[in-house]
């Protein structure tokens, strides 16, 4: 909706609440809720600040020490945060509420902040509109749904859950009824928000279901992508049960996904395809470049420990970087045909930041195209085979490669690379200092 748009609604006591939000590094939404006649008279041009700590904490709001940006030493300052008007949006989910996104500026030379998830996204997009492309995408979410409410699975420990499910129910109709109540009712509240819905289906575990929203431009897709996690959570909230976008929440049980679409568009058609159809060279070395740096940037598409616990043989999860058409045992799939040609990138998980990934995607094509990287031969047959260069098995070792990457650095900036580094080994550090239920089940009594 228009600014006007929202003026005539609190002018009307319609919507009297406007959240201000920005992604932080896990791709959560951060921000504060604002009485609706005080957004339009103060906020709408002058937006208004949060604390810059929230790009240094870990999942528990904690803090982190060794960043650069901000820091016990330099007083954990304030950052501006600047409303993107073309994101105002109601929040179908909710009474009386609209959203709006924000980009993170500095306080003092209102220059966006080059490590934010947003101002990344942004940079990459930028740089593809220099070159004279706009890049169109879409990430398809998979979750799991439980009958318990979150605070029930905390007090369970998250064990013993009780799934929406009790057998595979992928593509199936009558276990998908099952779950109307919520997944119905989810489809509806985002169309509310404008977020425009195309589908949604069971998925290949017990209570995991799938919900697309439709295609746009990399930024309003990231956006979209954010906003529909937050009120499908807030949902579940309101209705008493719960929904997981971990990557891994069974070992017993395909992981979640995120599988990122993407294409590159020029003077309103597709860059992909000449005009009889055919794959051009922009789409093979954007191919190629993509492919290429997956190693260096391996990270922003697989951000927690949890990620690489999805990649498993014969999980519907690629474990190899291989590329074939319409085949979802390999990385990266190509999908569609004419207009419609795009790539689809199988190595995210539903854990992933989109703003982070599709950052990737784009950082990573672009240089493909700049220097004609061309991708390996397709793969033909089975993507679990042997002799497929086998992806990272692990958050520390996928950041190691980040960390030392020159390519990641030139893609992304020096400031990117370590700001990141130091987040993803924050992360490794925190898991390695835990005691897991594993190994009370294995050391507890019989070691």
């Amino acid at each position: 909706m228009s600014p006007d748009e929202l003026r005539a609604e609190v002018d009307d006591g319609t919507i009297d609440t406007v959240v201000l939000a920005f992604p932080d590094h896990f791709g959560r939404l951060m921000g504060k809720r604002l009485d609706g006649r005080f957004f339009l008279d103060h906020a709408l041009a002058d937006g208004t600040h949060a604390c810059d700590y929230l790009f240094t904490v870990d999942m528990d709001m904690e803090p982190v020490e060794g960043y650069a940006y901000a820091n016990w030493q330099r007083g954990y300052g304030d950052f501006h945060m600047v409303p993107d008007v073309t994101t105002i949006r109601r929040c179908g989910w909710t009474d009386r509420t609209a959203i709006v996104m924000c980009d993170a500026h500095d306080n003092s030379t209102h220059d966006a902040i080059t490590i934010a998830p947003r101002s990344i996204l942004a940079a990459q997009l930028a740089t593809a509109g220099e070159a004279g492309f706009t890049a169109m995408g879409a990430s398809e979410l998979e979750f799991f749904i439980y009958r318990d409410s979150y605070r029930a699975a905390h007090e369970k420990g998250y064990r013993a859950l009780e799934s929406a499910g009790w057998y595979v129910e992928d593509y199936h109709l009558f276990q998908g009824a099952r779950v109307e109540d919520y997944v119905g009712e989810a489809r509806r509240m985002l169309n509310r928000s404008e977020i425009p819905v195309e589908s949604s289906k069971g998925e290949a575990a017990v209570g995991q279901h799938e919900l697309n929203i439709r295609y746009a431009e990399v930024l309003d897709m990231a956006d979209r992508h954010a906003v529909m996690k937050e009120a499908m959570k807030e949902l579940a909230d309101a209705r008493g049960i719960s929904v997981s976008f971990m990557a891994k929440p069974d070992a017993a049980q395909p992981g979640s996904s995120c599988h990122l679409h993407v294409s590159l568009w020029r003077e309103g058609g597709s860059a992909f395809v000449d005009g009889g159809g055919e794959p051009t060279d922009v789409f093979r070395w954007f191919l190629g470049g993509w492919m290429h740096h997956v190693p260096h940037l391996m990270p922003l598409y697989a951000p927690t420990i949890n990620s690489y616990k999805r990649y498993r043989h014969q999980s519907w999860a690629p474990t190899g970087l291989a590329w074939s058409h319409d085949n979802r045992t390999t990385g990266f799939r190509i999908v569609g045909d004419g207009q419609n040609l795009r790539i689809e990138c199988r190595l995210p998980g539903a854990d992933t930041n989109p703003y982070l990934a599709f950052a990737a995607a784009i950082a990573s094509g672009l240089d493909g195209i700049r220097n004609e990287i061309e991708p390996p031969a397709e793969h033909v047959g089975d993507g679990y085979a042997t002799g497929v260069p086998p992806l990272p098995a692990t958050l520390a070792g996928a950041n190691a490669e980040f960390a030392a990457s020159g390519d990641a650095r030139r893609l992304l900036g020096d400031d990117v690379v370590d700001h990141y580094a130091h987040f993803f080994e924050s992360e490794c550090a925190a898991y390695d200092a835990a005691v897991t239920d594993w190994e009370h089940r294995r050391y507890f009594e019989r070691i």
